[in-house]
Formats: C-alpha cells, structure tokens, sequence
C-alpha cells in the first residue's frame, strides 16, 4: 500500500477521478506544490517527498530521478525510450515503477537502468510494445504487471530469484504453452498468475504449489493434464473460459480436488458435465454443448453429510433444460440457491 496519508474527501476524489488505475495513485494537484529538487516536467509533493508524478505530461522519455524518490508515476505518456543513468540516484531505493500506457520496446530500454534498481516492488508495464519481459535484479519485488504487450517469450530463469513475488499478469500477449515452459517455477509464494488472452494450448506447466488463483481465459487450450490440480494443494480460483475443451481432454476427476472454490469452464465444447468436488462453491459451465445432467459429476454418494456445497451453477446456452435435472437433485445441491438454465 502506497504509504501517504490524505483527508478522507481527497481519496474519496481520488477513487472517482482514478478509478481505471490498478494501483494506488494521488493525483500530485491533490498533495500540494512540488519541492525544488524534483525533475522540471515533474511534480514532486513537498508533502511527499518520496512520489515523484510524471504522468500524463507527453514525455518521450524517462527525465532523471532525483535522490529519495521510492515512488515514480510514468504512466499516460508517449514513452519511447529509457535511456542508461536515469535511475543512478535510486537504484536502491526505488520500489514502485509505473510505465502503463507509453511505447517502450525491448531495444530501448538500456544497461544500466531497471537492470540496476535492486529495492523495486511492483514493477507496472503494462500497454507498452514490449517482446520479452524485462525483469528488474531485485529480490523484493511482489507484483508484476506487463499485460497488453506483444510478449512472445518470458524465458526460463528470469524469476528463480523473485522469493517474494506473489503477483503476476502477462493477459494480452502473444505468449505460447513454449513459450512459458518453466518460467514460473522460481517463485515460491506466487498466488496469483493471470495469463488470459494468449496463445497458450495447455495450462502452463511448472507453476508453483503455493497458487490460489490461475486465469488462463481466451487461449486455444483443449485439454487438462492428468494431476494438473494435484500439484496445486492450495489453488482456489480457476478460469478456463474461452477456450477449447473437449470431454476427451479432461481426464476423470481432473478437477476433483478439495481446495477449488470456483470453476469456469463456460464458452468450451463440453459435452458433458466434469466430476467435481463437494466443495466447489462456483461452477460456470454456458455456452458449451452439455445435453446431459449427471448428479454423479456432483454426489457420489448422498446422505446427511455427503452432499454438494454449490452455490451456483450456470448451464444456460447448452442442450438441457431445468426438466433435465434429476428427481434426488434437491438433496444433492440442497446449497444451491442459483442454477440457470437459460
């Protein structure tokens, strides 16, 4: 969390005019004059003298950070170079970089630049023309942003060092399953990996064991490897949606696995409904081409404390109706309080 402290009604403003932002932002108009050794296209907050806000000013290029600063804004500018020295004064003590909405590419980020910044956090990339990822040395750094790119590779290695990154999302690219083969393995306390809207045929291998959340929406992925979800004890969100499962691609039970809480598996080609757990809360299955209703792929066995724990479940747009369900279907999903049919 962004350590500045405003009135109430400033972040209240601040929530309505920023809303679009994934990060915490203060609009510099809102903290005050800037101090005098700021960067003259910048604005730096005698209030806060850690935040420097260079957004939204047309720059073509990263102006040159001035000592303390722990907090640059860069974002919703024309960007097109970062040129080596810029971050000489803070290559230990910056934490936050945030480069959204510019036209960096891979060739004009120089040596010597976010390859020297070892304090850095978040790194926020996010809309740029970036090919491959550009990874900061620092062992700190707990969330990355570089959706909307044109990333075609993330190379394995890059992040064997990241023990504290919890926070990953690459959606928007061009990646492939190749592509990212071993490329999540380093960090050890990930939890979310958001990777929808790629070119990805399988989910990505090697991820690590500590993952609660795996987006992977919008790829061309047709099936789920036999203990896919055994290797991920702790996973409790899972989208697969928009993709290109078939009955056949999903081996029995493949999703049946205590810790899932919610499971979108909607705009596919499955025939038939998948075994799950008893205690999946969430199960999103429309628009796919299901024609039966199989309690079994919910109750294996149905008594006092056998029973599904469901909420809701979507099977609007498939081949079956609300007559489709079968007469024990109350006990068995005796907590669902919302199936829709159509």
């Amino acid at each position: 969390m962004f350590p500045l402290r405003v009135p109430l009604l400033a972040i209240l403003v601040s929530v309505a005019l920023c809303q679009y932002y994934d990060y915490d932002y203060q609009p510099a108009s809102m903290l005050g004059p800037s101090g005098p050794n700021c960067n003259q296209e910048c604005d730096c907050p005698i209030n806060f003298p850690t935040a420097m806000y260079c957004d939204s000013r047309k720059l073509k290029f990263v102006p040159i950070v001035p000592t303390g600063i722990k907090y640059l804004y860069l974002q919703n500018n024309q960007i097109e170079e970062i040129k080596a020295g810029v971050f000489d004064n803070v290559t230990d003590v910056l934490r936050w970089l945030v480069l959204d909405n510019n036209q960096i590419t891979n060739a004009k980020v120089a040596k010597g630049t976010i390859d020297k910044l070892t304090a850095l956090e978040k790194l926020f990339f996010s809309y740029n023309d970036l090919t491959e990822p550009v990874i900061p040395p620092s062992k700190s750094l707990d969330e990355l942003k570089m959706m909307h790119n044109k990333l075609s590779k993330f190379p394995s290695g890059l992040l064997n060092d990241k023990e504290n990154l919890t926070s990953i999302n690459l959606q928007h690219n061009q990646l492939t399953s190749d592509a990212v083969s071993g490329a999540f393995k380093g960090p050890k306390k990930l939890l979310s990996l958001d990777v929808s809207h790629n070119k990805l045929k399988k989910l990505p291998a090697g991820v690590p064991s500590s993952l609660e959340i795996l987006y992977a929406d919008y790829n061309d992925i047709d099936s789920v490897g036999a203990g896919y979800l055994n290797k991920l004890p702790a996973l409790q969100y899972l989208r697969i949606s928009h993709n290109k499962l078939v009955d056949s691609g999903l081996p029995a039970g493949v999703f049946n696995t205590t810790s899932l809480v919610e499971l979108d598996l909607s705009f596919n080609k499955l025939q038939s409904i998948p075994e799950i757990n008893e205690q999946l809360e969430q199960l999103y299955l429309q628009a796919n081409e299901i024609n039966k209703f199989d309690l079994t792929s919910f109750c294996k066995f149905i008594g006092p404390l056998n029973y599904s724990r469901l909420k809701h479940l979507r099977l609007d747009a498939n081949n079956i109706t609300h007559s489709s369900l079968p007469p024990d279907s109350s006990n068995c999903l005796r907590q669902a309080s919302d199936i829709m049919f159509e």
